[in-house]
């Protein structure tokens, strides 16, 4: 099949789900189309972790004209860490400066993302060696409706996958 039938026969496809009303799947966003999305989080975001008892806050602001969405991850902590989300031409990237000294960065991965599900996937960074020291390798913001949303990190160590974290969190109106 030709790239210009698939382009074509995916266009086809997307166009009946969302005439039928069935759920739009994955590959079907572009990196400016997610980064407004991004932009909605601007806010406060209280909850948990869903590994145990713990509390969390998360700050989010869009700043530099609209430039950059800026996670603040409890902020005022030990364990404060905060992501930048940016365009980059054609690409949403997303770095990660991680209370462990390394700052990861990751990119959308278009394919796999849906409007309601973002995917970043690791690409380089500062401070590490991806093959040996632990850091953050992989990031998904799913939505749930404008004030809910699930954010999980996964950490990488020795080159495999060595744990994930997952934040549920609510837009706080205090």
């Amino acid at each position: 099949m030709s790239r210009t039938t698939a382009i074509r026969l995916s266009v086809v496809i997307i166009a009946m789900a969302l005439v039928l009303g069935a759920p739009v799947v994955a590959g079907d966003i572009d990196a400016k189309t997610a980064f407004e999305k991004m932009k909605t989080l601007a806010g406060d975001w209280k909850g948990g972790v869903s590994e145990g008892d713990h509390k969390v806050y998360h700050a989010v602001q869009v700043s530099a004209n609209g430039s950059v969405v800026m996670e603040t991850m409890n902020p005022g902590t030990p364990h404060e860490m905060i992501n930048m989300y940016h365009l980059d031409g054609e690409e949403l990237v997303l770095t990660h400066y991680c209370a462990g000294g390394n700052q990861p960065t990751m990119q959308l991965d278009r394919e796999a993302s849906t409007p309601t599900m973002l995917i970043f996937d690791f690409t380089g960074g500062t401070n590490l060696d991806p093959a040996v020291d632990q850091h953050i390798h992989n990031a998904q913001i799913t939505w749930d409706g404008d004030d809910r949303i699930e954010s999980k990190w996964f950490s990488y160590a020795a080159g495999k996958q060595a744990g994930e974290m997952t934040f549920d969190l609510k837009r706080s109106t205090d």
